[in-house]
């Protein structure tokens, strides 16, 4: 009974609208960031390279280089501070985690 509870909140806390995309898509991640009183959107490029949870719980890496260094962030799926997802390119991956691209 208490399970049932707590999937009905996560499920009426899901984002709608989330585009479908699947581990080795490059997406941009438009995320917002909160300075002060301001508030601006930042984007970040990059590879999914792992998915993991689900439901509220569900979050991707997304791994971009940059100057030779490869930089990784975290992201919850469902997030508020997420504003969008953009597809930028479908991949073709045959695995489920891409960690041989660090």
């Amino acid at each position: 009974m208490s399970q049932q509870i707590i999937e009905d909140i996560n499920n009426a806390s899901l984002k709608t609208g989330v585009i479908r995309f699947e581990v080795g898509d490059t997406i941009n991640v438009h995320f917002r960031i909160v300075e002060g009183d301001k508030e601006r959107t930042q984007v970040f490029q990059g590879v999914v390279i792992s998915r993991k949870g689900r439901g509220i719980n569900e979050m991707a890496t997304v791994r971009k280089v940059v100057d030779e260094v490869g930089v990784e962030r975290l992201f919850p799926v469902h997030s508020p501070m997420i504003a969008k997802y953009e597809l930028v390119r479908r991949a073709d991956s045959r695995r489920a985690k891409l960690y041989y691209l660090r």
